[in-house]
């Protein structure tokens, strides 16, 4: 009895406080309640997880459908925000740019970046503007681009420096002749890795570039300019394959332009609007990153009517969005010709088609990855017709999950050399 009598003073002060800290909420200003955009109903700590399946953009698009194109998901505890049309795009991506132009601290980026001291993964602020410099000016320049034709007649020159090498190596190992082990390939000019480390040593006394930095940054060029860019061709081609009218189209157009040249050159590729409409078709139809690189919010912001809270991440469904049927006719139909006279562009001015992202954190290499993509493919489509091996049978077009999207079987194709 005793030990119960000890309990209640404590239990009925504790009662007491309860009670005068409801009467003083009460009583209180109500604070105004923000309005949040629209969320599916979340589960205790795994949030909306639960709700994405192996393609996050297909499941992301779905959700989207029922609850509109700005969409508060929580991934695990995470606020998440989802951008899934061109509108909303346009309000985080440009009329509200500044704001949302940082990234969220991501631990697998970060590791793989040396911090994140790249250009796609750092932060907002002076670091990713120097970093960004050195991308623009030194390695993807207008001069770097033109870094094509020129490229073009080194390599030529290596390869036939090479197989010659190869012939003379045969001849005089036919002949009994001790072989000379030689560099036949020459210099070849200067590559990304080359031009970092003349421009760090340009710039040691003045403003100093890391060598981690310099490491991050060549990450992000392989990354960006090889696995999309080779996405994208083999995308380009699977369409090609399943529409030979499409692929006759674009043949006739690369071989009348370039004639009996045999390289194409980039005069050449301005002149073939075709080739630029079905490569803009690709990116589109199976944007490359579906999902863009996430941002932040730098502090609180109002989009489109909702509160957004600061620290928000932002993740836009650009496949969502290039498929959305509010700013495409039949989007679900691989069609080139809507590009033919169509202004939009992927430069991140359109924003129904930011395969490159936009504003300031969109990608600063698109000129330099378009025009690879344009000279591999006009070469492939001019030099070589193509077929599938079995005609008949219908193109698996399953996709493989990723940061870049990919088929899941690769394709293949057989090729006969083109005689005009």
């Amino acid at each position: 009895m005793v030990a119960y009598q000890t309990l209640i003073v404590p239990l009925v002060s504790f009662l007491l406080f309860i009670i005068f800290l409801q009467k003083r909420r009460s009583t209180a200003a109500p604070q105004p309640r923000k309005r949040l955009p629209p969320s599916p109903r979340k589960l205790p700590i795994i949030g909306n997880l639960h709700q994405l399946g192996v393609y996050p953009h297909r499941s992301f698009q779905a959700l989207s459908r029922r609850y509109g194109q700005l969409m508060l998901l929580h991934l695990g505890q995470v606020p998440v925000l989802v951008v899934s049309s061109a509108d909303a795009a346009c309000e985080i991506m440009k009329n509200q740019d500044l704001i949302f132009s940082n990234r969220p601290k991501l631990s697998i980026p970060d590791r793989l970046t040396y911090g994140s001291r790249d250009v796609a993964f750092v932060p907002y602020g002076e670091y990713w503007r120097k970093a960004r410099s050195i991308c623009v000016l030194q390695l993807l320049s207008n001069k770097r681009v033109d870094g094509l034709d020129a490229k073009v007649e080194r390599v030529a020159k290596l390869f036939d420096e090479f197989l010659e090498g190869v012939l003379q190596e045969h001849r005089d190992r036919k002949k009994g002749e001790k072989i000379c082990d030689e560099d036949f390939g020459g210099d070849g000019g200067l590559d990304f890795v080359d031009i970092l480390l003349e421009f760090q040593r340009e710039n040691k006394g003045s403003s100093p570039v890391e060598v981690d930095t310099i490491k991050a940054i060549i990450l992000d060029v392989f990354g960006a300019g090889t696995d999309t860019t080779s996405t994208v061709l083999e995308w380009a081609m699977t369409e090609l394959l399943r529409y030979p009218s499409v692929m006759k189209k674009l043949q006739t157009e690369v071989r009348e332009i370039v004639k009996h040249q045999q390289d194409i050159t980039d005069n050449d590729l301005e002149k073939m609007q075709y080739l630029k409409a079905v490569i803009k078709e690709t990116l589109r139809f199976h944007t490359p990153i579906p999902l863009l690189v996430p941002r932040q919010a730098r502090k609180d912001v109002k989009i489109m009517g909702y509160d957004i809270s600061a620290g928000t991440m932002v993740i836009t469904n650009a496949w969502a969005i290039c498929r959305d049927p509010v700013s495409w006719d039949e989007p679900e139909k691989f069609e080139p010709d809507r590009f033919l006279n169509s202004s939009i562009d992927f430069k991140g001015l359109d924003f129904e088609l930011i395969p490159f992202g936009a504003g300031r954190r969109g990608c600063p290499g698109i000129t330099f990855a378009m025009a690879t993509t344009e000279f591999v493919l006009a070469n492939l489509v001019k030099k070589f017709d193509w077929k599938l091996p079995d005609e008949g049978k219908e193109l698996d077009m399953k996709e493989r999950p990723g940061v870049a999207v990919r088929r899941e079987v690769p394709l293949l194709a057989a090729a006969t050399l083109y005689r005009s």
